[in-house]
């Protein structure tokens, strides 16, 4: 199930957070986590249009969107490979049409599931908190 997000979901995201931004970028240095896991309670999770996806009555992930972006897809690592990910991006496609993201250039996991869903490399770029490259991609518009 995908439902909007509440502010009583915040704990559970950050949990999701916690454990798929590990694996999704293990090349971050802890005090970047550090800061991003503050930022994602105090500015990012209440400025997005943020979905929560469900599982079996548990929060397993979610998609937080500014505008058209992405700003940020995490699924329990648990509950990756099972198209609740796929389902999140149509879900928000439905709504919005075409999307962007911009993912890490070292992500083993988020960059091949953007490829896979058709996203296409646009541009790349830096994350200036850490300097590690990113990747901006679009989806072709049809």
């Amino acid at each position: 199930m995908i439902r909007e997000y509440t502010t009583s979901d915040t704990d559970a995201l950050i949990a999701v957070w916690d454990k798929a931004e590990a694996e999704a970028h293990p090349f971050l240095p802890q005090s970047v986590r550090d800061q991003v896991r503050k930022d994602m309670r105090n500015i990012y999770l209440p400025n997005a249009e943020t979905w929560v996806v469900e599982h079996d009555g548990n929060t397993v992930g979610f998609i937080a969107m500014i505008g058209t972006e992405i700003g940020g897809l995490f699924l329990d690592p648990a509950q990756q490979g099972k198209g609740l990910g796929r389902q999140m991006v149509d879900h928000v496609v439905a709504l919005k049409g075409p999307l962007t993201v911009e993912v890490f250039k070292d992500n083993k996991i988020g960059l091949p599931f953007y490829e896979r869903y058709g996203f296409v490399r646009t541009e790349e770029g830096m994350f200036e908190a850490s300097g590690h490259s990113t990747l901006k991609m679009a989806m072709p518009a049809n």
